[in-house]
């Protein structure tokens, strides 16, 4: 299972590669490079998979999707009754990379353009798997400016955040930023900011 996390960095596999404007090295390190190096994380990245607080977040956000049930027919109450008990078999096939998911259920939905779209929906089971190994796997490449949609993050940091770099700086910036909701979008100035 780790060997297939490992992937090269966006920058390694393209070097020398310039297209278009842009120049080769980002400006700042939201295009950049990860972080953290993925290719030396090891078994640290499997426990960070395996730890309980992000197992708890998988779980909330797939409960949260509502999806159907996999080819084992279990929903995500009958789910999370099950891995009551078969949590600790299936933790250790993760550690010991044993672990299989199960073939996905095959469903076809109607398109609007009378043709039909096929669909796998994966077990529950596989689905909160999935979900905690892709969330530590992209802390990984997320800038430490990051605050969107990232867990423990939220709006008020962002604002936080800028309000100490144009202190930190000595500097008198003019933050602005621009929300859409309901098709209204509101400026905020530093003088809204330092308020």
């Amino acid at each position: 299972m780790l060997n297939a996390m490992r992937q090269k960095s966006a920058r390694a596999e393209r070097a020398g590669v310039a297209h278009g404007e842009a120049g080769r090295d980002p400006v700042s390190d939201e295009a950049g490079d990860p972080r953290q190096d993925t290719e030396s994380i090891g078994p640290g990245l499997l426990q960070a998979v395996l730890a309980r607080e992000n197992l708890q977040r998988a779980w909330k956000r797939v409960k949260a999707n509502k999806g159907a049930a996999g080819v084992d027919g279990l929903n995500i109450e009958q789910t999370g009754r099950h891995l009551i008990t078969a949590w600790p078999k299936i933790r250790g096939q993760l550690l010991r990379e044993t672990y299989r998911p199960s073939p996905v259920r095959r469903v076809r939905i109607p398109k609007p353009d009378g043709g039909e779209r096929e669909l796998g929906i994966p077990t529950v089971t596989d689905r909160l798997i999935q979900q905690a190994v892709l969330q530590p796997m992209l802390d990984l490449t997320f800038s430490e400016h990051s605050y969107g949609f990232r867990p423990g993050r939220r709006a008020h940091d962002a604002i936080l955040a800028a309000q100490a770099t144009s202190r930190r700086d000595g500097r008198s910036w003019s933050w602005s930023m621009s929300i859409w909701r309901n098709s209204l979008i509101a400026s905020i100035t530093t003088s809204s900011l330092t308020a």
